[in-house]
């Protein structure tokens, strides 16, 4: 299942549905919003997306990622609006029978959903100015 919210993200509630007695592991992974970028002091961030497109893509991505790594749970929530420094700006939480498969699959999620889905992250720099941001290091990795 994947989400797109403009409220905040609590981990914690969301690993608790993912609980599976057939799981031996769990593995999350939490991108918060950090107060600089390539030498720009960050001040907040934006992020704006098209949803309908996300949701499916995103949806499209944990069953690959079920498909690689059977027996698993998965679940994304993504943010979008305007975010504060330190803000939770998007979870993934994997649970499996074993570690290995939960690690990996987390990892498979996050990078797939850097590249793929249709959401745009605009900064707003302690200098007055803003920028849309290209994530050319997430295309590279995935």
């Amino acid at each position: 299942m994947i989400e797109m919210t403009t409220s905040d993200i609590h981990p914690d509630d969301l690993r608790k549905k993912l609980f599976d007695p057939g799981a031996g592991a769990y593995c999350g992974f939490e991108g918060w919003i950090r107060n600089e970028n390539e030498g720009h002091e960050v001040r907040r961030l934006e992020y704006e997306a098209y949803e309908p497109l996300a949701r499916s893509e995103g949806e499209a991505i944990l069953a690959e990622a079920r498909e690689r790594f059977p027996h698993l749970q998965a679940h994304c929530v993504h943010r979008t609006g305007m975010l504060e420094i330190g803000e939770c700006a998007v979870w993934v939480g994997v649970s499996a029978p074993h570690r290995d498969e939960a690690f990996l699959a987390c990892r498979y999620i996050i990078d797939q959903l850097k590249v793929r889905l249709p959401i745009w992250k605009k900064e707003y720099y302690a200098d007055g100015h803003s920028g849309w941001v290209n994530c050319e290091r997430c295309a590279k990795s995935a």
